[in-house]
């Protein structure tokens, strides 16, 4: 029987509805992590074509695998940077980008199914509607920008673009931001919180979102190889050739040293943020979980600064460098939740 929206069932709805939000941004997080692996190991240009409803099946025989291959052959990463690889090299680095976006097709599954059933069952709330169909239109021009990113490698320069990249990263942050909130919005109890922190957590939380944005930047420049050194640039704080580019702002998006120094200012920026949030939170009369929510998120900050660290000394080791990027996402999280306690209104 339908339920109306309104009805004393809608607690009960709401819940499933956020489990459901919940389940599909822990996805999110595996398909940024599973991205992140597949731009560490140089594997994001070995499928040259784009077909979003076909192709999910994986090439089985040797026939398939010397199609994908020779196809690969065609395109200026194997003519000008591995053109001695073989097709037993090819193998892995095809796959890394074939499970990439077939787990992108299973996002989409997994988000319009649930949606129509409870759209049809009549279990969503009022005025939730339109933030679902946002997250889908959103989750539709990821795969979109997914593409634009990776045909940006497949003309003459076999590098994809650091700004198609980056775009790619901050709206996958961005929708799984979106949909973590979401889901908070529909389950989280709301307790009286000091509301002289309400600012400071939500610009820590765009803060967070920047600096990953940066970190967007450092991996689509393979900024990291420019001094693999800490807390030193080679022999100094500040390296030479900062904004050295003509004019000096593009600098800061196209000159290795410029965005690793940038992004090292902004990490000890964002640290010396925390500890000051932290600080003034834990001396304020907090309630619930949020007091516990501060000490995780100050132990992620020093979890995360330590992957960075160790991803630079250790020349950008690919498991270290993984871990470095999902703990940037998890710190990104424990900032909403933070942000979110602050935020008294019940919005469903």
């Amino acid at each position: 029987m339908l339920q109306h929206p309104r009805s004393p069932q809608q607690p009960q709805f709401n819940r499933q509805i956020a489990y459901w939000l919940l389940g599909c941004a822990a996805v999110i997080a595996g398909m940024i992590l599973l991205g992140g692996v597949t731009r560490l190991t140089n594997s994001g240009l070995s499928m040259v074509d784009w077909k979003p409803l076909v192709g999910i099946i994986p090439p089985l025989s040797h026939t398939d695998w010397q199609e994908m291959f020779f196809k690969y052959q065609q395109y200026p990463e194997y003519q000008k940077t591995n053109f001695t690889m073989t097709l037993d090299e090819f193998k892995p680095i095809f796959m890394y980008e074939y499970l990439h976006r077939v787990l992108g097709r299973f996002i989409g599954v997994i988000f319009v199914l649930p949606f129509l059933f409870f759209h049809f069952t009549k279990r969503i709330a009022p005025g939730l509607t339109p933030r679902l169909l946002v997250m889908l239109m959103l989750g539709g021009s990821q795969g979109l920008l997914g593409w634009y990113m990776v045909k940006s490698g497949l003309v003459d320069n076999p590098h994809v673009s650091q700004y198609r990249l980056t775009a790619h990263l901050g709206l996958a942050v961005f929708v799984y931001g979106f949909i973590i909130w979401t889901a908070m919005d529909l389950i989280a109890a709301k307790r009286p919180q000091p509301n002289h922190l309400k600012h400071f957590s939500y610009s820590l939380s765009g803060l967070i979102f920047l600096m990953i944005l940066s970190g967007g930047l450092v991996a689509g420049t393979h900024a990291g190889v420019a001094y693999p050194t800490w807390p030193l640039m080679g022999d100094s704080f500040i390296p030479p050739g900062l904004y050295s580019l003509q004019p000096a702002w593009l600098s800061a998006f196209e000159d290795m040293v410029t965005i690793q120094f940038n992004h090292r200012m902004f990490a000890y920026l964002i640290v010396g943020l925390v500890t000051t949030f932290a600080y003034q939170a834990l001396k304020s009369d907090l309630q619930g979980p949020l007091k516990l929510a501060i000490y995780f998120f100050v132990g992620l900050l020093a979890l995360q600064v330590t992957l960075g660290i160790s991803t630079l000394i250790f020349h950008i080791p690919v498991p270290v460098a993984a871990a470095h990027q999902i703990c940037a996402v998890a710190l990104f999280s424990a900032s909403l939740f933070i942000s979110h306690s602050f935020t008294n209104q019940q919005k469903f």
